[in-house]
């Protein structure tokens, strides 16, 4: 079957956007052609900097004819009616169509609609223009003289060349012939830019790749890789150390080379005196490098740093080595300056006093003086939830009420909540966002602070994704629980929440951080509590921020702010006075984000291997232990792999059916089993079994261990059997039947103390 091959030539593309848009390209190119009646047994996307590359292989070379048969409305239907028809099938007139018979609906029009099938180039040739057209860059731009026209290309960068040949491996293939605003489609490309910018003709992928290779490039971003990696490791081994690692940056440097050509540089030994984290981050935001370390030594680095090059030097890369060296010196020359400033005394020392004395900072210290300057300054946390200043305070609040919960010193919470955000106020985090909390821990130590103060620093923004660690430090616990609930119950007050696709505060992250905090290191938090006193917490900054001096109602009051502003009962939905602040939140507020955690949980526990259905029957709206939660659907699905926890299942299922189906009929259910109206054996025993196992199930659940409560249910297993087996629930007697309906009630009772059974597939 034949192969096709599409090269999209252009200027460069950035490196951030090579491996999405080929991915696009691969599948706006097999959708189009599929819809169009074609098929192939494989497609595999390559880029590079200057170009986007499709190869898919035993691609049809013409689509089927295709028969349909549409039917019409009655032939005694109105003209109206009959005319929409045709004109819907593409038929000038009836005559063209075909009249069926019905028994039932009599005589109705049918449409025979036959089209007969396409070359797959002259497919090809239709579809591709529209492709690159209307190709999905983030960002894309006009050239050259026909930018003007209206409808002129818009490419991420101007597109050069379009090569497109197409045909079996046995024949000479054939060049698919279309036009994109004057680039004709063809069978030739362009080799290194440098190297060997001549025209280079192409018949097929295979010798595509070969002769760019011979032409000085790599088409296979995954081998640029490779090459880099593996000559960067050998290149630092000679020379005594090892390479840092680093997947982001070799990702971007892959996207930035096609003939990677791998050299080493170097710096003063001096530099070192600075934290490798802001060398490692200079060097790769500046010169796009790697760092090395000496070998077995994963704490320092040395003072060579590995480059890659897109061209291979007469010299061997000497000036290229040398004139990077002179970039990184330049750079690390003012990562020095930036770390010895942040070191000394603030220039405005004098204005910061009042912020000292509200959060309690010795002026005597660097980080201090940065936090009592975020507080001065009113730096901005976001517009409706005021200042960062204002919510270091409320993190601060919530940690020292968290920390005993989870094991940490509440005065060492406290200070490390007061710290959390100081770093955002030094230069190497003005210069290197990545670096903050990494700084934060740095300068602490340099001050004196506890080391589990100064890892909290660090710690509490963490997890940051799913594969991220967890912090297991109690203070930065505490923190980080404090930090990701104030940001959720902010956002929740204000009514920012993610929708669909879109989360721009990271909320969803956030919960996932809780969650993750919480399961992993075994600490049961009574979660609404906690959502509440944040939620209050913001609702106090909120306000006070936004509607101090705004004509308040009369109403009593709700709550005072800064301990100054006495404050009314605010009205929802802007009764009486709508310029006032009505986001109370709320117990509906607390119920929806509680929700929201669920959701993240069920997503969590999907990922660990829990079944869905059991994560649904045991999280109840008012479920907000969650660690609690984890643990019971452990336990139940444990139980229910067992032969046991199966024929329970089907039992209390069958129970649950039964019941269900009687109470929508109206049928009467005894309020209480009557001992006394329990006639068989069967029904005598599974009444004493159910008052046994609610009892058994109870104390397991209250002392949280649920292995136990799902053995005490396990002995349900048997009576349950036997019931169905021996007694007629729906008995001529109607106070039998409805106490029978009553014990049937209990069953579901007993399971509900533990699951809804109802909702569990099986």
């Amino acid at each position: 079957m034949p192969d096709l091959l599409l090269e999209l030539r252009s200027e460069e593309i950035p490196a951030r956007m090579q491996r999405k848009a080929a991915g696009d390209l691969r599948k706006m190119v097999t959708d189009g052609l599929v819809e169009a009646g074609l098929t192939y047994e494989a497609a595999t996307e390559y880029w590079t900097p200057r170009r986007l590359t499709l190869d898919i292989r035993g691609l049809t070379a013409r689509s089927k004819d295709v028969r349909e048969e549409r039917k019409g409305p009655s032939t005694k239907a109105p003209e109206q009616a009959i005319h929409g028809f045709l004109r819907s099938a593409g038929l000038s007139s009836v005559e063209e169509a075909q009249i069926q018979s019905d028994p039932k609906k009599g005589d109705f029009y049918v449409a025979v609609i036959e089209r007969p099938g396409r070359p797959a180039e002259e497919i090809i040739a239709d579809l591709m223009p529209g492709i690159v057209r209307g190709f999905p860059w983030p960002k894309s731009m006009r050239w050259g003289a026909a930018s003007a026209k209206p409808g002129s290309l818009r490419w991420v960068r101007p597109l050069q060349s379009i090569l497109c040949t197409f045909g079996p491996e046995t024949e000479e293939p054939v060049v698919v012939d279309f036009e994109v605003d004057g680039i004709r489609a063809g069978n030739v490309t362009y080799g290194h830019r440098f190297h060997a910018p001549g025209e280079i003709t192409v018949r097929r992928f295979d010798d595509y790749v070969s002769k760019l290779e011979a032409a000085k490039v790599v088409l296979d971003a995954e081998r640029r890789k490779s090459i880099i990696l593996d000559d960067a490791k050998n290149l630092a081994f000679a020379a005594g150390l090892e390479l840092v690692d680093d997947e982001g940056l070799l990702e971007e440097v892959s996207g930035l080379v096609e003939w990677p050509v791998v050299l080493m540089g170097e710096f003063e030994q001096a530099f070192l005196d600075i934290p490798p984290e802001v060398i490692r981050l200079t060097i790769r935001a500046n010169q796009k490098c790697f760092v090395t370390r000496p070998q077995g030594d994963g704490n320092r680095l040395s003072n060579r740093f590995v480059l890659v090059s897109n061209i291979e030097a007469k010299d061997g890369g000497v000036e290229i080595a040398h004139g990077n060296g002179k970039v990184v010196r330049a750079r690390l020359s003012d990562a020095v300056h930036f770390w010895k400033t942040d070191q000394v005394d603030l220039p405005d020392l004098a204005t910061l006093e009042a912020s000292a004395a509200k959060f309690g900072l010795d002026l005597r210290k660097p980080l201090d003086q940065r936090m009592a300057r975020l507080d001065h300054l009113g730096v901005t946390f976001h517009a409706k939830l005021g200042t960062q200043g204002e919510r270091v305070e409320r993190i601060r609040r919530l940690a020292r009420k968290l920390a005993p919960l989870v094991g940490a010193d509440p005065d060492l919470a406290d200070r490390a909540a007061v710290l959390a955000k100081a770093d955002l106020q030094t230069e190497v985090v003005g210069e290197f966002a990545e670096l903050q909390g990494a700084m934060g821990r740095k300068y602490a130590l340099l001050q004196g602070e506890d080391a589990s103060v100064a890892a909290a620093l660090e710690e509490h923004y963490r997890p940051q994704g799913p594969s991220d660690v967890v912090p297991t430090d109690p203070v930065s616990v505490a923190v980080a629980l404090a930090d990701k609930l104030d940001t959720l119950t902010g956002f929740w007050a204000i009514d920012e929440k993610p929708t669909g696709s879109k989360d721009p505060y990271a909320l969803r992250r956030a919960a996932l951080g809780v969650i993750r905090i919480v399961v992993e290191n075994g600490v049961q938090i009574p979660l609404r509590v906690y959502l509440d006193d944040a939620g209050s917490n913001v609702l106090d900054d909120t306000l006070a921020y936004h509607y101090v001096g705004s004509e308040l109602i009369e109403a009593g009051s709700y709550r005072t702010i800064k301990g100054k502003y006495d404050l009314v009962e605010i009205v929802r939905a802007g009764a009486k006075n709508p310029t006032i602040h009505s986001a109370l939140f709320d117990e509906q507020v607390v119920l929806d984000l509680l929700s929201f955690f669920h959701d993240r949980l069920k997503v969590y526990l999907r990922d660990k291997g829990a079944r869905h259905d059991l994560i649904d029957a045991v999280i109840s709206p008012e479920a907000d232990d969650l660690l609690l939660v984890t643990s019971r659907v452990a336990a139940l699905g444990i139980f229910l792999d067992s032969d046991d926890g199966k024929n329970l299942l089907a039992g209390t299922k069958r129970a649950a059916n039964i019941l269900a189906a009687e109470e929508k009929k109206g049928t009467t259910v005894a309020e209480a089993v009557d001992p006394a109206l329990l006639r068989e054996p069967a029904e005598k025993k599974l009444f004493d079994a159910v008052n046994q196992a609610e009892k058994n199930v109870g104390e397991a659940i209250r002392k949280q261990d649920f292995s136990a409560a799902m053995l005490a249910l396990s002995v349900l297993r048997e009576p349950v059997d036997s019931f169905f087996e021996a007694v007629l629930v729906n008995d001529e007697d109607e106070a039998v039947r409805a106490n029978r309906l009553a014990l049937l009630a209990r069953i579901r009772e007993a399971t509900g103390q533990v699951a809804d059974f109802s909702k569990i597939a099986g």
